[in-house]
């Protein structure tokens, strides 16, 4: 200290410490001459105490006039010294840094003066202090006072400058301090920052490629910043990098795509379209080494695709289209249960086109690495179900693809129809809106025989009465009416003379047994029409109730489609079709008269010619009351139907023991009875009793009556292509 005061004048360092500017720049040109005299000497020990001084006595002084002084000596000091200013910069900056967090703006300014005066002189010299200096400017960078962030920036532009010359400045050191700073939220300092991402990435001999995952996240932060500037100047980092990554050679994908997909979900649209647009580079660029991250890559797409902005969508796509067309193999870390389970995640979306790239892609693992998916098939199986009820027909169409691919294993068939059964079970509206969607499509992709023999199996042993009776009429009427099962009907037909047709015929039967209506109408179409009669005959008054007499309606109106054609034109020749006859009479006589399928049905029977075409000869019958057909070919000799007269004895035909069948349908519809009076008494202990027995079946029997006689809208119309109905939808 005693050096320092006996070279620096006395009114030098009272000057130093005064409120005027002016005599603080004088006194401060007077160190100058002192220190530049003491170095042309070589005095250097002198000058460190000079140095000294100014930084205790001044810069670390409670009056801030003097700590103004002591900023601008130790940057006169610096200017003196000219190249021996590189020994002592360990003395003069660390005082200088320190003041740029005094509590006084015009220190804090004077210490950006003092810094870029003193970077001027020494030049690379100071980059040993770069990291201090830069968390310096980064605070200083939002400061409060308007003179301070100038002057800030003025000392930024020079740093800037003279590490871009360096050789001595280490990126290794200064990534983990950029780390640091990228989520800061203030404008200032993310403007600050992405200026030196910017210029470092600028500078020929600076890796910031290599480093770029350290600071990737942060740069898609400001994408979002409320500044529109700062945007701009992110997005236009990011670009640039991404054109680096395109010709580059060697690229760490793989960090870089973790925070892509986690950007990717971003609330910020420009923020998503930027990370979808990166990442659908990757998918191209990447190769091998994305491979492990697909998984995340997908879960990150899916939900893209079904995006609110255009652009988002379609890049979406062609990245997920990208996805699909690279062929990895399991051992190469390409991990299906993980591609499975987002797929599976995805079907829960509420987003179509989402859900359908998500069957699109469990359809193409199914296809590639069948094994490997079918060992996790216990975790998706119920979740695969669960789109079935979905409203989007084309989501619908393609799970029941997938089920198909799945069910083409023996085991897995049979485990599809019984998770089936069990969703029709516990969703009656599923079972009416999309069951005929789903089983006729799963009859086109399996076979449609088998299909419904497994159904058949399965709800012969159904424990849930009322459900199998409802199952078997639904499975009845798609057998009835859809062009799918054409096939299957003309088997049906041929019971009588062909094996496999009465094969089906017998399997079908044990479950259709739960339906009346629906064991006639198999009857019907497997033109066992004896057999059909003696089924009528066999039903007691319990058995003729409301559902019935709607199931029969619609038995009657399906009477008159193409699909019965040949049963109509059977009718042209009632002396070999007697059994037809007296079903279709034993069903007019089960219908009210006053409903419209009566009348459908007698008008229908009043057409049948008088004269039988059986014989070479036209044999008339009288005329008139068309029941006096009976009397004509009651005598007959020969009769062709399935109740010839020979068999009749055997009460057998093609193998088929219609006695035994009976049996068993008169079986069934007992435990049918059973339980209807059983569900009846659990009513009654719950319900209050009514005032008499006498009114509640008066009311039974007008119910009987409307719904017969005035049946709801769809069934007193023919099926028909204008029907509101949904495509899978089913009139129960």
């Amino acid at each position: 200290m005693a050096d320092a005061l006996s070279v620096v004048p006395a009114f030098v360092l009272r000057n130093l410490a005064d409120k005027l500017y002016e005599k603080r720049k004088n006194a401060a040109l007077e160190v100058e001459n002192v220190v530049k005299s003491l170095a042309s000497n070589a005095d250097h020990d002198k000058i460190a105490a000079i140095i000294n001084l100014l930084t205790h006595e001044f810069t670390y002084s409670p009056q801030a006039n003097h700590r103004k002084g002591g900023l601008i000596g130790l940057a006169a000091a610096t200017v003196g010294l000219s190249t021996d200013a590189a020994q002592h910069l360990e003395q003069i900056v660390p005082p200088v840094l320190n003041s740029f967090s005094d509590q006084d703006s015009r220190v804090r300014y004077y210490a950006c003066e003092a810094l870029y005066n003193i970077a001027k002189v020494v030049r690379g010299d100071f980059i040993i202090f770069f990291n201090q200096i830069f968390d310096a400017l980064c605070k200083l960078s939002a400061d409060s006072d308007a003179n301070v962030q100038s002057a800030a920036h003025l000392l930024d532009r020079l740093v800037k400058d003279i590490v871009t010359e360096s050789d001595q400045f280490s990126i290794e050191e200064f990534i983990p301090l950029l780390r640091e700073r990228m989520n800061v939220l203030n404008p200032y300092v993310r403007q600050f920052l992405v200026g030196w991402i910017t210029v470092l990435d600028s500078v020929p001999d600076i890796d910031m490629l290599g480093f770029l995952p350290d600071f990737l996240d942060g740069l898609f932060n400001m994408l979002s910043d409320s500044s529109h500037e700062i945007r701009q100047q992110a997005d236009s980092a990011l670009s640039e990098f991404l054109q680096e990554i395109k010709s580059s050679p060697s690229v760490d994908y793989g960090r870089m795509a973790e925070i892509l997909v986690q950007r990717a979900a971003s609330p910020d649209e420009f923020t998503r379209l930027t990370a979808v647009t990166w990442i659908n580079e990757f998918v191209k660029l990447g190769g091998e080494q994305l491979v492990p991250y697909y998984a995340d890559i997908l879960g990150a797409i899916l939900p893209c695709i079904s995006d609110k902005e255009e652009k988002i969508r379609v890049i979406a796509r062609e990245t997920n289209e990208e996805l699909r067309a690279i062929r990895a193999h399991p051992s190469d870390d390409f991990n299906v249960g993980s591609i499975l389970s987002i797929a599976k995640r995805q079907l829960s979306s509420e987003w179509e086109a989402t859900k359908i790239e998500a069957l699109h892609w469990i359809s193409t693992l199914l296809n590639r690495y069948r094994a490997e998916v079918l060992t996790s098939l216990r975790d998706i199986f119920e979740t695969l179900l669960n789109p079935l009820s979905d409203p989007s027909d084309e989501v619908v169409l393609l799970v029941l693809e997938v089920h198909a691919c799945i069910a083409k294993d023996p085991q897995h068939f049979r485990q599809l129809v019984v998770f089936l059964v069990h969703h029709f079970r516990n969703d009656n509206s599923l079972l009416e809106k999309r069951g005929a969607l789903i089983i006729r499509r799963l009859c086109v992709h399996l076979d449609a025989e088998r299909v419904y023999r497994e159904f058949s199996t399965i709800l012969e042993g159904e424990s849930d009465l009322n459900f199998a009776s409802v199952m078997v009429q639904a499975l009845n009427l798609i057998l009835l009416t859809s062009s799918e099962l054409s096939e299957l009907r003309d088997l049906l037909k041929k019971s009588l003379v062909n094996p496999a047709g009465k094969d089906l015929f017998v399997s079908l039967y044990a479950s259709w047994c739960h339906s009346p209506m629906a064991i006639i109408s198999l009857c019907l179409l497997a033109q066992t029409y004896q057999h059909a009669s003696a089924v009528i005959q066999s039903l007691g008054e319990e058995d003729i109730n409301v559902k019935f007499l709607v199931q029969l309606d619609k038995l009657i109106r399906l009477l008159e489609t193409p699909i019965f054609a040949y049963l109509r034109l059977q009718l042209l020749e009632p002396g070999r079709y007697m059994w037809l006859l007296k079903t279709l009479y034993g069903l007019l006589m089960l219908l009210p008269q006053q409903s419209a399928a009566f009348k459908i049905l007698r008008t229908r029977l009043k057409t049948v010619p008088s004269y039988s075409f059986s014989s070479d000869h036209l044999k008339r019958t009288p005329s008139g009351n068309p029941y006096q057909i009976f009397q004509q070919i009651s005598g007959g000799s020969h009769i062709t139907d399935d109740g010839d007269a020979n068999e009749n004895e055997k009460n057998l035909h093609n193998g088929i023991k219609f006695n035994l069948r009976l049996q068993q349908f008169e079986q069934m519809q007992h435990q049918h009875r059973l339980h209807a009076k059983a569900q009846s008494q659990i009513r009654s202990s719950i319900a209050p009793p009514s005032s008499s027995s006498s009114s509640s079946s008066s009311k039974e029997v007008r119910r009987l009556e409307e719904a017969t006689s005035n049946p709801p809208p769809e069934i007193n119309r023919p099926p028909s292509r204008t029907s509101r109905r949904g495509p899978g939808q089913l009139q129960l």
